[in-house]
């Protein structure tokens, strides 16, 4: 899909909700295949994990095939975190996609990462936008265990490193060719080093935030200061914070309140998404130096999340949620017209609720690192372009191979473990099987649907590093950084 934003040319249950009907041939699909899998219902489910946990992805798919109009849940619950990337969530609600999939959608933004997974796995959230990590990290169990999955890529990309205006003069101080209204980008962490040998001769800290620790904000931080020769800490069974052997100290703080924290001096920077680089930059209290677009090109940032047991139970709803996503992603992508009014919508206090200004920097083809540096960035929010909707494996174990490369994966695993665990969470058969319906209903070109990738995207140098990620070889990725665990085939 052509690029709208880019002016170069173009280079070519509610827990006890009513149970559905006839199983129809996901009854059929089980009969046939022998499987003693239990009748369907959408009540949450009372199987145990191990069964739950069985059932693959085209499986998944095959239960929500539409021989019946009737959805097995309309009235839905779904949380997101005041970013400008639950921008596919809203656009679906107000521009009327999910009214079109017969589904009745409320939404409810909430206070912070831990707090949304939580209601999910409980029932009280029927799914969630969700940082890419969470469904990986609580199906292997870092922090909270349960069986969570994603059939949707919500974007790409959407991420930048913001520093404390005294840091940046520091920054400044040590290379010189920082101290221009309109630096070259982009920023490595090279010119932070003296700042954190300063600080630890000193017995202090560069104190970063980030959100979550299976956060994209937290590995690409991370990878940014660990591509200087910055170490920023392993986790270990007795560390939870992530902090052995750091040379800075990274902690979570809420998306929302990270400009306050920096202003306060409690952090010297942080890792975030939109609109909150933005908004430091319209304060005057801090300079976004790299966004994550010059860290890892085109990398996966959100997903729609929901359990195991909602996907199984809830099959064709799950498909109507996907197909609403799609359809809103489409749009966010359509026309810089489409961005402008989406950032109107996001900026409602029931959504975002920043001023309308400091959405549209970011969400309408450009960035501001200072004041006096506007760039043009096109791919800054990528929302349905490059496929940006559909679940790549290879998504999913670049967000494994930073767990162990960091410690929160604490023991070497065999390469087949990242494709199995990539397998288990990511449902591309439930994508596809969404996508066919729009295709069928002509609300989307089949040309937009990768219908013959394996889930591996080709390998990809386009890192601040330059080291090359090919999904198929984790072990092999691991053993190419200077910091980090490595692994052994």
């Amino acid at each position: 899909m052509r690029n709208p934003f880019d002016t170069r040319p173009s280079e070519t249950a509610e827990r006890d909700c009513r149970k559905s009907g006839k199983i129809g041939r996901r009854e059929l699909g089980v009969l046939a295949a022998g499987a003693a899998l239990a009748a369907v219902s959408c009540k949450k489910s009372e199987a145990p994990a191990s069964s739950i946990a069985g059932v693959s992805s085209a499986e998944l798919a095959a239960m929500a095939l539409p021989e019946t109009s009737r959805l097995e849940k309309t009235d839905l619950k779904l949380g997101f975190i005041k970013l400008t990337d639950c921008a596919p969530l809203v656009i679906a609600k107000e521009k009327g996609f999910f009214r079109d999939e017969k589904l009745n959608v409320e939404l409810e933004a909430q206070a912070n990462w831990k707090v949304l997974l939580d209601r999910v796995i409980a029932g009280e959230l029927d799914g969630a936008h969700m940082l890419a990590g969470q469904p990986i990290g609580a199906t292997i169990g870092i922090g909270t265990r349960a069986d969570v999955v994603t059939a949707f890529t919500m974007d790409l990309n959407g991420n930048a490193v913001t520093v404390s205006n005294a840091i940046w003069r520091k920054m400044q101080a040590h290379d010189p060719a920082l101290n221009s209204p309109k630096p070259p980008h982009p920023i490595r962490a090279d010119a932070l080093v003296p700042i954190v040998k300063e600080l630890k001769a000193k017995g202090e800290q560069l104190r970063m935030g980030m959100v979550f620790p299976v956060s994209t904000h937290n590995y690409e931080l991370r990878y940014w200061l660990a591509a200087a020769g910055i170490h920023p800490g392993f986790y270990t069974a007795t560390d939870t914070r992530g902090v052995d052997r750091a040379d800075v100290l990274l902690s979570v703080t809420p998306p929302p309140q990270m400009p306050a924290t920096l202003e306060a001096g409690t952090i010297h920077g942080y890792c975030v998404g939109e609109p909150w680089n933005q908004q430091a930059v319209a304060k005057g209290i801090g300079v976004p130096v790299v966004t994550n677009l010059d860290i890892y090109r085109n990398k996966q940032e959100k997903v729609f999340g929901v359990t195991r047991a909602f996907a199984e139970s809830c099959p064709k709803t799950h498909v109507a949620i996907v197909k609403a996503l799609i359809r809103a992603g489409k749009w966010l992508d359509e026309s810089m017209a489409n961005r402008h009014e989406a950032a109107k919508i996001l900026s409602n206090k029931s959504y975002v609720g920043a001023d309308v200004e400091v959405i549209a920097n970011s969400m309408t083809g450009h960035f501001y690192f200072q004041k006096t540096d506007k760039r043009e960035m096109p791919d800054f929010n990528v929302f349905y372009r490059y496929y940006c909707t559909y679940p790549f494996y290879s998504d999913a174990i670049w967000f494994l191979t930073q767990m162990r490369r960091w410690g929160q994966i604490p023991e070497p695993k065999p390469d087949a473990f990242y494709h199995e665990t990539a397998r288990k969470v990511y449902l591309p058969d439930v994508y596809r099987e969404a996508a066919r319906q729009l295709v069928d209903e002509g609300r989307i070109d089949r040309a937009d649907v990768p219908w013959d990738t394996d889930g591996y995207k080709a390998p990809t140098s386009e890192f601040i590093d330059g080291i090359e990620y090919d999904g198929r070889k984790p072990l092999e990725y691991l053993k190419k950084h200077r910091i980090g665990h490595k692994d052994e085939a």
